[in-house]
């Protein structure tokens, strides 16, 4: 016989054998019943025998037992079953989005956008954890759009081309849009973000762009004029509490379908399902029949998964975990300081707790869990510093050391603040206190010198002087007014009087003649200092002029009540008819105080 024969032979009776063993594995499944191989394969019966023997075993103890479908585990089912709980409660739909209704709700801007089918370019730019990805993905849903998702953080210009390509093929061919979603955008530098350009000129690609940053100073002037940008606020704790029960909710219902997303569990499908197999052996193993005083009562749950309670206060919540009570709930309400995901991976902790755990130990772990956030280089930290300067610049003292603590306590760098009230200390202070400015010098010094923790007391020195001492913007607001002023003609010529003539030449061509030196005189002389075209010019006003500034009688009454207890201040002017609501004219010389009364 040939090797050819002998080989079709072979592969022919592999075959048959293979396909027997399928068909009493599935006799097996289906009848619960012993099944004895046939004659021909008991060769091969020790694998078998073991499977029969197992199943015997099921049928004799199938009072406490079920028998479940053969189950594989599937590599997407491990990277789910993977992921953390704020990924895998995600919502499905636009109704169980949390926050931001001024971009959801009914008649917004955004969701007009939708209705019509499509929503264009966007640019979502909110702090981490208010719904930006979220809110993405359930737009491409709505308008379905095939959606791709790329970061900046490990993309590149090659990884959005390949996108559009796509995009403009499917668009050809099916008419179907792409919304390609860029979370981090502003880590795109200018010339990454300008591959977007000719693309969403076409509306080869829709984009939806991710950020903490502010776009104004992060993203092209060419890219933002071709997307629209959305604001997400902070999530405020009304929002934060709703997500917690509904995330409750929904993990009390998975539970009472076997699949618990607190654990380490995995998702199962029949072999009939197409997926990429484990490479792991198939078990299959049976699963005990729950009692019925261990199954948690899910079915008198809410939407929210609390029951109604109609005992007393002190009744949980949630009866299915008792650790969860009202004070832990608050607590990580609190402490996620509006951000969805740092609120669910609290929870996560809590659900993971022992549930006659000491409530106590519970609350300061989950204290311990959450570190301050602060980014040096975001918006945070200049917001900080213009509250600390703002409130310095307002006399109030107290506001002051507040944000001061704010930001040390955040570990922000001493000498940044020391820099910053230097500036103040000429901006605010200028010529009312003129110690202002050496003692912020001395401060700088000091924290150079000594450096946190101590030097945290110059500062609340520093700090507290400049909130106190008068004010006086003079010197700051004559110089931007020669500033502007010289921003006219840069080139206009010094004057002859005024230029320097240390040759003879120079003074033969007039240089210096008719300047009068101040020092010779017993009485005071006059020169023309400026240039001719701005003779008469006063750029740094008199002490008292207050010409410029604005008479606001509302505003004044709300300081009277608010910061010097109702009492008049004590610069009002004496005439009635200068206390007018609208601004009085130049020719009135009062104003608001710099400093309480």
């Amino acid at each position: 016989m040939s090797s050819e024969k002998v080989t079709c032979l072979l592969q022919e009776s592999a075959r048959q054998r293979h396909q027997s063993s399928l068909g009493q594995q599935l006799c097996r499944q289906h009848s619960g019943k012993t099944i004895h191989a046939s004659p021909s394969f008991t060769q091969s019966s020790s694998k078998l025998g073991h499977t029969r023997k197992r199943s015997e075993a099921e049928d004799t103890s199938s009072a406490g037992f079920i028998s479940t479908k053969r189950q594989r585990v599937t590599a997407s089912s491990r990277l789910q079953s993977a992921a953390p709980l704020a990924e895998r409660l995600r919502p499905h739909s636009l109704e169980e989005f949390v926050g931001q209704p001024h971009l959801t709700e009914p008649g917004s801007l955004l969701m007009s956008q939708l209705d019509r089918g499509a929503t264009g370019s966007i640019i979502f730019w909110g702090p981490p954890g208010c719904g930006k990805t979220t809110l993405a993905r359930l737009l491409a849903t709505r308008t379905n759009a095939v959606f791709k998702e790329l970061s900046a953080t490990d993309s590149g210009i090659a990884d959005v081309r390949a996108v559009v390509e796509e995009a403009k093929n499917l668009l050809a061919l099916t008419g179907r849009r792409t919304i390609l979603f860029l979370d981090e955008v502003h880590r795109f530098n200018k010339a990454q973000q300008d591959i977007f350009l000719p693309f969403l000129e076409l509306g080869h690609l829709q984009l939806i762009g991710a950020t903490t940053e502010n776009p104004s100073f992060r993203l092209t002037s060419a890219l933002l004029s071709r997307c629209r940008v959305f604001v997400l606020e902070r999530l405020t704790d009304d929002d934060i509490t709703r997500i917690v029960t509904q995330a409750v909710g929904r993990i009390i219902q998975m539970e009472s379908q076997d699949v618990a997303p607190t654990q380490d569990v995995v998702h199962i499908i029949e072999d009939t399902a197409s997926d990429i197999a484990s490479s792991q052996p198939d078990i299959e193993e049976p699963l005990t029949q729950p009692s019925q005083s261990s199954q948690p009562p899910s079915s008198q749950s809410g939407p929210s998964g609390s029951q109604p309670s109609t005992t007393q206060e002190s009744t949980p919540a949630f009866p299915e975990y008792p650790q969860l009570t009202p004070k832990v709930l608050s607590t990580i309400v609190s402490l996620s300081t509006g951000d969805a995901r740092t609120v669910l991976s609290l929870l996560e902790l809590v659900l993971s707790a022992r549930p006659d755990g000491d409530e106590g130990k519970l609350l300061a772990a989950l204290r311990r869990s959450v570190s301050t956030a602060y980014d040096r280089s975001g918006d945070a930290r200049y917001d900080l510093i213009s509250a600390l300067h703002k409130s310095v610049r307002g006399s109030q003292g107290s506001a002051a050391l507040y944000w001061l603590a704010r930001m040390l306590g955040a570990g922000e760098d001493p000498l940044y603040i020391a820099r910053r009230m230097v500036v103040c200390a000429s901006e605010d202070i200028g010529l009312a206190d003129s110690h202002a400015l050496p003692l912020a010098m001395a401060t700088y010094q000091a924290c150079q010198v000594i450096g946190m923790p101590e030097c945290r007391i110059n500062l609340a020195h520093l700090i507290s002087y400049l909130a106190e001492a008068p004010k006086s913007t003079r010197a700051y607001e004559g110089y931007k007014r020669a500033e502007e002023a010289a921003q006219l003609d840069m080139t206009i010529p010094v004057p002859l009087m005024l230029r320097n003539a240390p040759t003879g030449l120079m003074q033969t061509l007039g240089y210096a003649r008719g300047y009068k030196y101040n020092p010779e005189y017993a009485h005071p002389v006059t020169n023309d200092y400026l240039p001719i075209q701005f003779h008469g010019e006063a750029f740094l006003l008199k002490e008292g002029d207050l010409h410029d500034k604005t008479w606001d009688e509302d505003a004044l009454r709300e300081w009277e009540f608010k910061e010097n207890g109702g009492r008049p201040w004590s610069g009002r002017p004496a005439d009635e008819s200068v206390r007018a609501k609208d601004p009085p004219g130049p020719d009135v010389s009062v104003g608001p105080p710099h400093t309480p009364a």
